[in-house]
């Protein structure tokens, strides 16, 4: 497969998908954020820390990894965990083995309450995205975007912690 180079503007091609890509994702993410809030109070992010954690395990993970993992900045991260600590979906603690950082964990109400939001999650992300591509489509997008993430040193997170 050939990469694009060069300098100068983009041709039409190269500007049609630059564009689809970013009116995709501002289309598909705020109507996901608006149904998560709609119907569990929580936003997109909230639910992505959420998931993350759950997938961390009773480890939970560090405020640090969870920057690094979430669209959002450290002090971002931070007021996003503080609101779903509010609500008893999350707690914090001193990391042991450095004393500086905080552990993120989902506590027994979060993860009960990850299980319906993902529901909610799950039937917009069908509407809004799956509905609209064929399983043709969806692995030359999945390709795609991860030949993206590869381009740029990046990895797509796994979907379980083994």
């Amino acid at each position: 497969m050939s990469k694009q180079t060069g300098e100068g503007p983009l041709d039409e091609l190269q500007f049609r998908a630059w564009r689809a890509l970013i009116y995709a994702y501002t289309t598909v993410i705020p109507a996901l954020d608006q149904e998560l809030a709609r119907a569990q109070g929580v936003s997109f992010n909230q639910f992505e820390i959420l998931t993350l954690l759950r997938i961390a395990g009773g480890r939970g993970l560090r405020m640090s990894d969870l920057a690094s993992r979430v669209v959002l900045s450290p002090s971002g991260v931070t007021r996003a965990v503080d609101q779903l600590e509010g609500k008893g979906l999350v707690e914090r603690c001193v990391f042991v083995d450095d004393k500086r950082g905080y552990l993120a964990t989902l506590t027994t109400e979060g993860r009960a309450f990850l299980r319906k939001t993902t529901k909610v999650h799950l039937k917009g992300v069908r509407e809004h995205f799956l509905n609209h591509l064929s399983r043709t489509d969806l692995d030359h997008l999945a390709t795609a975007l991860e030949a993206i993430l590869d381009g740029e040193g990046r990895v797509l997170p796994p979907l379980t912690d083994s």
